[in-house]
């Protein structure tokens, strides 16, 4: 594990059943970049996996700090081996230094995945909280609440690791609805992925 990761886990696996999906959520950032791991079984029970976050030294070149984040990346993928990757989409940024810093940590995210075939799709910030806590200007502490609720987390576990598990969710809620759009047809889908409010489409629980 590269230096700066911290990674937590929660033993017992699912049940074996070929319909399980495991999605990895990516909270991009410089300072510091949040990972979490959920699975969905083939019963619509959502699990949690492991979580985690990537810190390179504030000492580092950006360079290195960027290839410190791509390597932990990769690693934790390889660890985990998700069949999809959500990655949070920043629509805003104090100044155009601070977009451009999160856009590249964004871009590094990607890259992991794509270098490893994953597939990725993006959420902003407030698809993500309308997902998860059924309201999209929730504060921060609302959405750490319900992660912690639903998921049943580790009682230490970070922000970054909370944020990051809240865009994994958004996209598990989605998958009924992109299905859906899949079986339509092609003539009648819409492009892009949108994430749908927090509803019942799974019993969330815990892994045994």
């Amino acid at each position: 594990m590269p230096r700066g990761t911290r990674r937590f886990l929660r033993s017992g696996d699912l049940p074996e059943n070929e319909q399980a999906t495991r999605i990895m959520g990516v909270d991009p950032g410089i300072v510091a970049t949040g990972f979490g791991v959920i699975e969905i079984g083939g019963n619509g029970s959502i699990l949690y996996r492991g979580s985690g976050v990537i810190r390179p030294p504030r000492l580092q070149s950006f360079p290195q700090r960027i290839q410190q984040i791509f390597r932990g990346l990769c690693q934790q993928i390889e660890n985990f081996a998700p069949q999809l990757m959500a990655v949070e989409r920043p629509f805003y940024a104090k100044n155009v230094k601070s977009a451009m810093l999160l856009g590249q940590a964004r871009g590094v995210a990607i890259l992991a995945a794509a270098e490893s075939g994953v597939e990725v799709q993006e959420y902003s910030p407030l698809e993500v909280k309308q997902a998860v806590v059924g309201y999209g200007r929730a504060a921060k502490d609302q959405v750490q609440t319900m992660i912690r609720a639903l998921l049943r987390t580790p009682k230490n576990l970070t922000t970054d690791a909370a944020d990051a598990l809240a865009v994994a969710l958004c996209l598990a809620h989605s998958l009924p609805w992109q299905n859906s759009l899949k079986a339509v047809g092609p003539k009648r889908a819409f492009s892009g992925t949108r994430c749908p409010v927090r509803g019942q489409n799974f019993d969330l629980g815990e892994s045994r």
